[in-house]
């Protein structure tokens, strides 16, 4: 378990456009280029998508509903003009994701069509040009069915496991851990929205002291199955 962690925020990056290399706008900004063994870095969803080409237009508002529609595989609730989706990914959000924070114009953002792929690649770059054995999460704010407010999750992971599982361990007072598997990609992607914000535009952190070990995972492993769905 870790004793402390520190967050640093990457600054320094401007508007991504189709065809950037995320590891690279990301370690030109690191000052001074510094990652070391352990660390984690967080990247919001919108600079990967923006690289990836996943930006299209959408002028008015029956534009944004049709894109909503197109790229939801399911649609869950709709109340008014909300519209609770199952992303291709399996996600359940707001709107499939389909974003229009943080970018100019009529433009809108959509998610990355392989947000753990799009990890991987950013993980293994930054590993080459820092020879440290670090983890990569992007993340997205989510909305969360019983609770008010908005918190960011990871949508993507490379390099570690997405859940630490407890069960089978005991607590402090010796019990045994029946039901007990932590979102800890979940609670590393909260922790660096702290810094990075909505209208900072400091789209990346870096998160140090944080005990893991590397292991695969996908984000999608969080995706709880509709079998064990008690809400739909």
């Amino acid at each position: 378990m870790s004793s402390s962690i520190e967050i640093f925020p990457i600054t320094g990056i401007g508007d991504v456009v189709a065809g950037d290399d995320v590891a690279d706008i990301l370690w030109e900004a690191l000052p001074p280029r510094d990652l070391r063994n352990g660390d984690i870095v967080v990247v919001t969803h919108k600079i990967v998508s923006k690289a990836e080409g996943r930006v299209t237009n959408a002028g008015t508002e029956a534009e944004y509903r049709a894109t909503v529609e197109e790229e939801a595989a399911a649609i869950i609730r709709r109340r008014g003009d909300l519209v609770i989706t199952q992303t291709k990914h399996g996600f359940i959000c707001a709107n499939a994701g389909v974003d229009r924070s943080n970018i100019e114009g009529d433009r809108i953002v959509l998610l990355p069509d392989r947000p753990d792929r799009s990890a991987a690649k950013i993980k293994a770059r930054l590993e080459t040009y820092s020879g440290a054995t670090i983890a990569v999460v992007i993340s997205d704010t989510f909305g969360r069915a019983w609770r008010r407010g908005l918190t960011d999750v990871a949508i993507g992971v490379a390099g570690m496991a997405p859940i630490d599982d407890l069960r089978g361990t005991t607590d402090m007072y010796g019990r045994v851990l029946e039901v007990s598997e932590i979102a800890v990609v979940d609670e590393i992607a909260a922790a660096a929205d702290l810094i990075m914000g909505k209208a900072t535009g400091i789209p990346a952190a870096v998160i140090r002291g944080f005990s893991w070990e590397p292991a695969k995972g996908r984000a999608t492993d969080l995706v709880r199955p509709p079998h064990e769905d008690m809400f739909r």
